[in-house]
């Protein structure tokens, strides 16, 4: 018979061996396997790349509407999370805002703003929350924006101005070259103190500066090929750029601390009075550097320019192929005006036709169709996939804006859509984010919104537009550009007849 230590012997050393058992069957078993979102087919090295093509929100529109509302896409070795769909915008940018406020370190845009000491490619920290507070709190209050008002008034009177005496001459008007020389105008009184736009020197510098920002060459994303750095010539032009932009500013700095300019002087503030007012108020507690200063000013500037005056050509350019629409702002817009000789921004309150012209403008061409890019500091669950830690995130407002489950007839330029609906561009409706959400949505709604508002009942109200040679309105090119922000690629030519009162 066996003996009963034996049996208990036996009874112990095999529950000790499945224990053993058990414990190395998870060390060496594969881990859960993780519910990844759908990705296209890739190739090696490249990935996902050529599937961008030259115009990346549409290319990635086709791709969602093929592999869904959230794509998982590698360009090179960079994980890409693709979100078109404003249920996943809303959980990006709003549910998950502190989970996705990093941004990725790109390598031109770190050198052209000072190492990313700037607020748009700043990593998510305390140096981010920092500068992010002066913008919204000081340069880009409701208050400060509000003070700017006679700088807008007099920069798009002067805009008709302009439009009047090329009229004179019975020539077509390049209505492009107009607005932006109006936006940049405004925006360099503003942020620098003065006009700087006809300098030709200052022109050409700061149209290769937002040329490089928008390049994400292609070392970027595999390593492998970082050696065509040393040949494609891009570095230096980089240097360049970065060099004469830095001189530039250093001098208009130096001329802002040699005059101490105040507000109690009977002027405006410009943004670089207001920065280094902060940098000498706060030069024991919280200082910030004159290169912190050039970056938020370059922000400022090259952000404000741009996208403001994108808005406003799109916005002029629907109008003109849509001419009942056109005729109805104009009759509201001359309505509202009566008998005055002039607009100004209180009369924008009753007009409500032109805010929705504005925000279906702003639907049918945001200006940054793919918004600013983030990146995933830590991995979480996105709509039910699995998203790891470090994976850049592309939003496609665009293809939001263009959603038949959201939007009745997407692709019609119809204002009339908003006209006692609620859903606005301030990054409360994701549905409709032309301007980002969250804590990284862009702090200068109110400033842009403002000048494109004033600028576009001035242009109603003072000309009738019809397109030169005879051309319908229809016929009118809307092709775009290619880049971060997204133009009219031909200019906007016009023949603009004055209003007779």
């Amino acid at each position: 018979m066996v003996s009963l230590s034996h049996l208990l012997a036996v009874l112990i050393s095999t529950y000790l061996f499945l224990i053993f058992l058990h414990k190395w069957r998870r060390s060496h078993s594969p881990e859960p396997r993780k519910r990844l979102p759908p990705s296209p087919p890739k190739l090696p090295l490249i990935e996902n790349l050529l599937q961008l093509g030259s115009a990346p929100h549409r290319s990635l529109l086709s791709l969602s509407r093929r592999h869904g509302p959230l794509m998982l896409l590698h360009f090179g070795k960079v994980p890409v999370l693709i979100a078109s769909s404003a249920e996943a915008a809303r959980e990006i940018m709003k549910n998950q805002d502190l989970i996705f406020l990093n941004t990725p370190q790109l390598s031109i845009a770190s050198r052209l703003f000072y190492d990313s000491r700037d607020v748009v490619f700043a990593p998510y920290g305390e140096y981010w929350r920092q500068n992010r507070s002066i913008c919204v709190l000081h340069l880009l209050s409701s208050k400060r924006v509000e003070s700017y008002r006679r700088v807008r008034e007099e920069e798009t009177s002067l805009m008709v101005d302009k439009i009047r005496r090329l009229c004179a001459s019975s020539k077509p008007v390049n209505l492009s070259d107009v607005i932006y020389a109006m936006t940049n105008d405004v925006i360099s009184r503003v942020t620098l103190g003065k006009k700087y736009g006809s300098e030709s020197d200052f022109k050409e510098t700061f149209a290769e500066f937002g040329e490089l920002v928008g390049i994400l060459p292609l070392w970027e994303y595999i390593p492998c090929l970082r050696w065509m750095r040393r040949f494609d010539g891009l570095d230096k032009r980089v240097e360049r750029a970065a060099e004469k932009m830095d001189r530039f500013l250093e001098v208009v700095i130096e001329e802002h601390r040699v005059r101490e300019r105040r507000e109690g002087d009977g002027g405006e503030l410009d943004f670089v009075d207001i920065l280094l007012d902060f940098q000498r108020e706060n030069a024991s507690l919280t200082p910030i550097e004159d290169d912190t200063i050039k970056a938020i000013v370059l922000d400022m500037f090259s952000a404000g320019t741009d996208t403001t005056f994108t808005a406003l050509e799109w916005a002029m350019t629907e109008l003109i192929r849509n001419p009942e629409a056109m005729k109805t702002l104009q009759n509201e817009v001359r309505e509202v005006a009566g008998s005055k000789d002039e607009i100004d921004e209180q009369d924008l309150e009753k007009m409500s036709y032109l805010k929705a012209v504005m925000k279906e403008s702003l639907r049918l061409h945001s200006p940054i169709p793919l918004l600013v890019r983030r990146e995933s500091t830590q991995d979480t669950i996105v709509l039910g996939y699995d998203v790891a830690s470090g994976t850049r995130v592309m939003i496609n407002v665009w293809a939001i804006s263009r959603d038949s489950s959201l939007w009745k007839y997407p692709e019609e330029f119809c204002p009339e859509r908003f006209l006692g609906m609620g859903i606005d561009f301030r990054g409360l409706h994701f549905e409709l984010t032309p301007f980002g959400a969250g804590r990284r949505g862009c702090p200068g709604i109110t400033f842009a919104v403002a000048v494109d508002e004033l600028a576009l009942a001035k242009l109603v109200h003072k000309f009738d537009f019809r397109l030169p040679n005879g051309l319908k309105m229809k016929e009118l090119d809307a092709s775009e550009s290619s880049g971060a922000t997204i133009h009219k690629k031909c200019p906007l030519i016009v023949v603009a007849t004055p209003r007779v009162f």
